[in-house]
C-alpha cells in the first residue's frame, strides 16, 4: 500500500514523534509498503495534496497538533483513511478536564482536583481545595511535558506562573499514592497491564524517555484482580471517549488495590520500546506486526 506517515509538526514532543516514526518507516518500508515521510511542520497545503493520493495514512504526531483531532478532521473531509480514533474522540481525550469528567461522571475513580483556564487572583483558593502535595499539569499536553510536583506555596506560585506564561490551560491535582500503570486496548480488546516504577520522585518527561528512567514489567504483577479492574476501565474509558483501534489508559493502583484513572492517550508512543508495543509483544504480536494490525484497522475504514 501507499503509506503517507505523518510526524513532526510544532509541539513540545516533536523530536519523539519524528523518533518514532522513523522506526514505524522501517518497518513499514520492510513489509513492502511504499511510505511517503511527511514532516507536518511543512503545512496543511502539501498534506491535503499527498492525503489525496496515498491509501491510508499513518499518524504519528503526539500533543497539538496530531493527539486534538484536527489531522483526523482534515483526513476525514479527503476520505483518507487513517489508524486510531476519529477527531472528536481525539480532541475530548487530549481535553483531561473533559475526559475526567465524563469518567467521573460514569462512576470512575479520579483524583480530586480542579482545572484552570487562568491564573487566579489568589492561590489560596487552590490551598482551601487541595492538599500538598499536588500535581500541575498541562490539560492538553502530553508525554508528562509540564508537570510539576508542587509541596508547598511557593512552588505552586512558580509551577502555575511558569505555565501559564507559555499560555497553557492547567489542571491541578492532589497527590494518589500507589502504583504507576497503564494498560493498552489494541482493536477491541485490553493488553496486559504494564507497571512503571520510575527511578525518579515520579514518571516526568526525562524519565519516560531516559534509557534508564524507568523500570517497564510486563504483565504487570499487580494480581489477577487488579489487573482485570484495569483492563476493564482501560476498555471502557476507550468506549466512553469513543475511540477506535488502539489507546492507551494510565492509572494509579492504590494500596488497596483501587485503580485511579489519570488520562488517556490517542496515539501512545509507538517505538519498538514503547508501552503498547511492548503489550502487544505478550500477544505475540511484533513490532511490525502491530504496525501492520493498525494499517489493517485503519483500512476497514474507508468509505
Amino acid at each position: 500500500m501507499k503509506v503517507l506517515l505523518i510526524a513532526g509538526g510544532w509541539s513540545p514532543e516533536r523530536e519523539i514523534s519524528i523518533k518514532g516514526a522513523k522506526g514505524i518507516e522501517s518497518v513499514l518500508a520492510e513489509r513492502g509498503h511504499n511510505v511517503i515521510f511527511y514532516d507536518l511542520s511543512e503545512g496543511f497545503d502539501t498534506l491535503i495534496e499527498l492525503a489525496k493520493n496515498v491509501d491510508v495514512a499513518f499518524i504519528n504526531l503526539h500533543g497539538s497538533p496530531g493527539e486534538d483531532g484536527l489531522v483526523q478532521a482534515i483526513l476525514e473531509r479527503l476520505n483518507c483513511p487513517y489508524q486510531g480514533s476519529n477527531a472528536s474522540g481525539s480532541f475530548l481525550a487530549l481535553h483531561k478536564y473533559a475526559a475526567k469528567t465524563l469518567f467521573k461522571a460514569h462512576g470512575f475513580n479520579v483524583a480530586k482536583g480542579i482545572f484552570l483556564p487562568k491564573m487566579p487572583d489568589d492561590i489560596t483558593s487552590i490551598e482551601k481545595e487541595l492538599s500538598y502535595p499536588m500535581f500541575v499539569k498541562s490539560n492538553n499536553g502530553g508525554s508528562s511535558i509540564h508537570l510539576y510536583r508542587v509541596t508547598n506555596r511557593d512552588e505552586l506560585q512558580n509551577a502555575l506562573e511558569t505555565m501559564f506564561h507559555v499560555g497553557l490551560e492547567i489542571i491541578i491535582e492532589e497527590l494518589i499514592a500507589g502504583l504507576d500503570v497503564t494498560c493498552g486496548v489494541l482493536g477491541d480488546e485490553a493488553l496486559a497491564p504494564i507497571l512503571i516504577e520510575s527511578k525518579g520522585a515520579f514518571f516526568d518527561y526525562e524519565n519516560k524517555y531516559a534509557a534508564d528512567g524507568a523500570k517497564e514489567t510486563c504483565p504487570a504483577p499487580i494480581g489477577e484482580e487488579a489487573t482485570k479492574k484495569v483492563q476493564e476501565m482501560a476498555l471502557k474509558a476507550h468506549h466512553i471517549l469513543g475511540l477506535a483501534d488502539y489507546s492507551r489508559s494510565d492509572f494509579i493502583l492504590t494500596n488497596d488495590g483501587t485503580p485511579y484513572i489519570l488520562e488517556v492517550n490517542t496515539l501512545p508512543g509507538m517505538t519498538q520500546t514503547s508501552l503498547v508495543p511492548k503489550e502487544a509483544k505478550e500477544l505475540g504480536l511484533s513490532f511490525g506486526e502491530l504496525i501492520e494490525k493498525l494499517l489493517q484497522l485503519a483500512m476497514k475504514k474507508k468509505k
